[in-house]
């Protein structure tokens, strides 16, 4: 059967390459794609929007799709599921109304207390004077996000009053993140460290993938503005196998329980992000689509057929489902372009990528086009460098060893992905 795989970035084109490897899959169609889908064996770049739902439908009708797998939340938050479906066609992901779990930190919120899963006290904001309020009785820092999608990087941690409200007039009023800043969550700031807890979820059945951490800073030591994620590995040493067993039964099942008795059934990629704290693991935030970059690292650990994993969820059998695991350590690090998470050139050519990689190495493209026959940068993370060894130190070095040999104007990346779980190595 055929594939579509909608969306254009590092994830993308993870999951297009590991569904290519399926053995009941002929092509995979990807759109729109990048320099990286494009070349891909058994990959094919089509040129519709992953927001042109008319276009999606009809491409997946017109190719034969057998089976659509949904990258970004956009497409999700705007329906895809929901037409898909009416179609009569198979298309794994959320509906829009299930999707809110991303698409409104609100409802979210609200969510989450209602079915009493753990997470941070929180309030909903529209007005300043409201959040003022409400940050003069807590302890700061606080938390500050754009209610809707902003693409990761709707999130200021507040370190003192004025920033608390320099933000609020930001979000409010001058319109940083346009529709998805006109309400604000205010929430305390947890103490921990933080963890990416993904599972497939087929509306009561779940089915936990292999846990990673996602490192969101720009810059080292975990500094700098927040982006859409400068590196990622697995698995997650803070995810002892007792807290995966406490997260599935304090956040996970109770999410899906809870969404189907709200009458919203949830059947996709449920993604949790956590903060592990002291008292145990609280949702910081859910995505209904696989992390980027995580995906990376963790399906390049994945052995079973996704293809027929993610058919068995669509069809409700994913109890029947236990998913195999490379038992080696992967650790992604992504090239940003240089100014990135703010403003950033694009179109420089990029060298290197015909080196003889390695089989212990997989460069994924994100943010990269063909042009002339040239792959340049399209975006301001371009390439996720992912490597696999014995051990995180391994890997660590494989991927730091490698990754030089790729070069761009202003090319940048952080030199310390997983430093937490080396630093834990170490101290055992």
């Amino acid at each position: 059967m055929n594939v579509l795989v909608i969306g254009s970035g590092g994830r993308e084109h993870a999951l297009a390459w590991k569904l290519a490897q399926s053995a009941i899959v002929d092509t995979v169609l990807v759109a729109p794609g990048n320099g990286g889908t494009a070349a891909e064996p058994g990959v094919e770049n089509v040129d519709v929007a992953a927001e042109d739902i008319d276009g999606l439908v009809e491409l997946a009708k017109s190719r034969e799709v057998g089976l659509t797998v949904v990258g970004p939340e956009a497409p999700l938050a705007a329906g895809v599921v929901d037409r898909f479906s009416a179609e009569g066609l198979k298309c794994f992901g959320p509906t829009a109304a299930a999707a809110q779990l991303e698409s409104s930190k609100a409802f979210a919120k609200q969510f989450l207390s209602d079915h009493r899963i753990p997470t941070a006290d929180w309030i909903v904001v529209e007005d300043v004077e409201a959040g003022m309020d409400f940050a003069r009785g807590h302890a700061l820092p606080l938390v500050l996000k754009a209610d809707g999608l902003a693409a990761g990087k709707g999130v200021v941690i507040a370190e003192d009053m004025a920033t608390v409200e320099a933000t609020l007039k930001d979000m409010l009023s001058g319109d940083a993140f346009g529709a998805a800043g006109h309400r604000v969550v205010i929430e305390e700031f947890l103490i921990g460290e933080e963890a990416s807890f993904i599972a497939l979820v087929d509306g009561t059945d779940i089915v936990a993938l292999a846990t990673s951490q996602d490192h969101k800073q720009r810059d080292e030591g975990d500094r700098g503005p927040n982006t859409g994620g400068m590196g990622a590995y697995s698995p997650a040493p803070v995810i002892t196998p007792e807290l995966e067993q406490n997260v599935l039964e304090t956040v996970i099942r109770p999410t899906a329980e809870g969404m189907a008795a709200d009458g919203h059934r949830f059947t996709g990629f449920l993604y949790a992000g956590l903060m592990v704290t002291r008292t145990g693991a609280k949702v910081l935030e859910f995505n209904v689509r696989m992390g980027d970059p995580e995906t990376q690292p963790i399906l390049m650990r994945l052995q079973s057929d996704l293809a027929e994993v993610l058919l068995a969820a669509l069809d409700g059998r994913l109890a029947e489902v236990e998913l195999d695991w490379d038992p080696r350590v992967t650790i992604g690090v992504v090239m940003a372009a240089g100014g990135y998470p703010e403003a950033y050139r694009k179109g420089d050519a990029i060298t290197g990528l015909d080196t003889d990689w390695p089989e212990t190495v997989k460069v994924f493209h994100a943010g990269t086009a063909i042009d002339n026959g040239q792959t340049v940068t399209a975006g301001g993370r371009v390439l996720c460098v992912t490597a696999i060894g014995e051990s995180l130190e391994q890997a660590h070095g494989e991927v730091y060893r490698w990754l030089p040999r790729i070069g761009f104007a202003n090319a940048y990346w952080r030199g310390d992905i997983g430093h937490r779980a080396l630093a834990r190595d170490k101290s055992s």
